[in-house]
């Protein structure tokens, strides 16, 4: 299994970096990782959630700061309004699971109902959201927003923080400190399990 390394940017790494192409590509990997956690036991399982979660609060970081204010304008801010309320909703989930011993039958039932909230958002998204600003924004522009994405998800959190999620405001404020604590707290728990 491949390791996340606590950013988003870095398990997809498009040449092109055209922000669209990228959080496609996330997309992507976001749909293997639903089939490793469902497919694993223990450990395995537990570490396939661990890069899910991280993969997913850098990438939903990213969109909020990033993508969701020229989508505000390019698919119209209903559309950003509704994905940023699903963000919301999936973050709450999110740390919900997070709080659950991975191998329970409850921690599973969970992670379906998980799974389908974040690929109904997905599609949403790509259905949405993702045509209107790659028509309406000139290839330079798409270019020059993933690399502000993959810098954004760089110092994105690691673990779910429902109380920023769905707020650019908030992500831009809070999220930079959030992203500190969630690594310190990464970084102890991955010492004391390996002791």
């Amino acid at each position: 299994m491949s390791d996340l390394k606590g950013s988003a940017a870095e398990a997809v790494d498009r040449p092109d970096g055209n922000i669209i192409d990228i959080l496609l590509d996330q997309h992507s990997r976001i749909r293997e990782l639903f089939t490793h956690v469902k497919g694993a036991e223990g450990d395995h399982k537990q570490q396939a959630f661990d890069e899910l979660r991280a993969l997913l609060a850098a990438h939903e970081t990213g969109e909020e700061m990033v993508l969701r204010p020229v989508s505000e304008d390019d698919a119209g801010p209903e559309v950003a309004r509704a994905r940023n309320q699903e963000e919301v909703e999936a973050n709450r989930m999110l740390a919900g699971l997070e709080k659950m011993d991975s191998s329970s039958a409850e921690f599973d039932r969970e992670f379906a109902r998980f799974e389908q909230a974040v690929l109904d958002h997905a599609e949403h998204e790509e259905r949405e959201e993702f045509p209107a600003v790659r028509e309406r924004e000139d290839p330079d522009k798409l270019v020059s927003l993933g690399k502000r994405l993959k810098a954004a998800e760089k110092i994105a959190p690691t673990h779910p923080h429902p109380t920023v999620a769905g707020s650019t405001a908030a992500q831009w404020t809070v999220g930079p400190f959030a992203s500190l604590v969630d690594r310190a707290r990464d970084a102890i728990s991955g010492a004391t399990s390996k002791s």
